[in-house]
């Protein structure tokens, strides 16, 4: 069984201990960790499968893991790209997330934010997601730069509107970027996964034998996933707003108004720091679902009850 299928089946952890994993997982030291280093690791675990799991106090086996686990995509058991692996995901999308909540008003100061913000999140999702499908290259590519495009047009929509209808409203104003990025980056996690609710995923038992591929349980996956990054992205947008607007009262201000970038990026980079593992740490990472939840056909080729599949990130 692939090492980190078999982690995240037989480590039935709560929130708090999910949340724990993923704080080591995003240390930005496993986006420079060598590919010997990688193998060696994955060897490790490849030949200790009884006491891989069990013995988490050794410090060589915890070390695996989480080179393991950072590194490698659970479905193909290939290296992830440095770029779109979980610890990078952090670095690369608080400034945009920054960027793309700044008021300007030229046209080419709109785009580029978005279509960055965007056009990352699509190559993140399709790249940390389900891969147990069948899907030819050249799909992905299509599907993602739809994706980005689409969700591009959307997420400018905010600011195309506060432009055209001039809103005087001030919490109409604040909470309207806030609102759309949200819903947006959920939009981008179901469109550029959405492969995986059409052609199923595949759904395995606690041994890791495949049982069979699940629509639904491809379903339950995006839906999960698009949860996770609406609270990510929603939180991460509107508290540096609601910093921001008291901020703008206070003396210092008043007496240096570069200050509420600094602040703003601040806040921005901070919250996200937080609720980056909270939003990765929310559904298991190895899903869970009753087989009587599943296709007939699924239902009749185990007796198991319950059987697991790959969220993704």
């Amino acid at each position: 069984m692939e090492p980190n299928v078999r982690f995240w089946i037989t480590e039935r952890q709560s929130f708090i201990q999910r949340f724990l994993q993923w704080t080591e997982l995003l240390d930005p030291t496993n986006l420079v960790i060598s590919i010997d280093k990688i193998e060696k690791s994955r060897q490790l675990l490849l030949t200790n499968e009884d006491a891989s799991v069990r013995d988490l106090e050794d410090q060589q086996v915890q070390e695996a893991w989480k080179r393991s686990l950072s590194t490698v995509h659970p479905d193909n058991s290939t290296l992830i790209p440095v770029p779109f692996r979980p610890a990078a995901f952090l670095p690369f999308t608080a400034p945009m997330v920054f960027l793309s909540l700044v008021s300007v008003k030229s046209l080419k100061s709109m785009i580029l934010p978005q279509f960055a913000f965007y056009t990352y999140n699509s190559a993140f999702n399709i790249i940390n997601g389900n891969a147990s499908y069948n899907r030819h290259p050249y799909e992905s590519i299509l599907l993602g730069a739809g994706v980005s495009a689409s969700t591009t047009f959307f997420g400018l929509c905010s600011h195309l509107l506060q432009v055209k209808l001039q809103l005087k409203n001030i919490l109409v104003r604040k909470t309207l970027p806030v609102i759309i990025l949200a819903q947006v980056s959920g939009l981008n996690v179901v469109a550029s996964r959405s492969f995986e609710s059409t052609r199923g995923i595949e759904v395995m038992d606690k041994e890791g034998n495949v049982v069979g591929f699940s629509r639904r349980a491809g379903t339950k996956a995006v839906k999960d996933t698009a949860t996770s990054r609406v609270m990510l992205f929603g939180t991460s947008a509107l508290i540096p707003e609601v910093f921001s607007y008291f901020f703008k009262r206070t003396q210092l201000f008043l007496r240096y108004p570069w200050s509420l970038w600094t602040l703003k990026l601040s806040c921005t980079v901070l919250v996200m720091g937080l609720m980056v593992p909270v939003s990765f740490s929310i559904f298991p990472q190895t899903g869970r679902i009753q087989c009587s939840k599943l296709e007939k056909e699924i239902q009749s080729a185990t007796e198991e009850t319950e059987l697991f599949y790959n969220r993704g990130v």
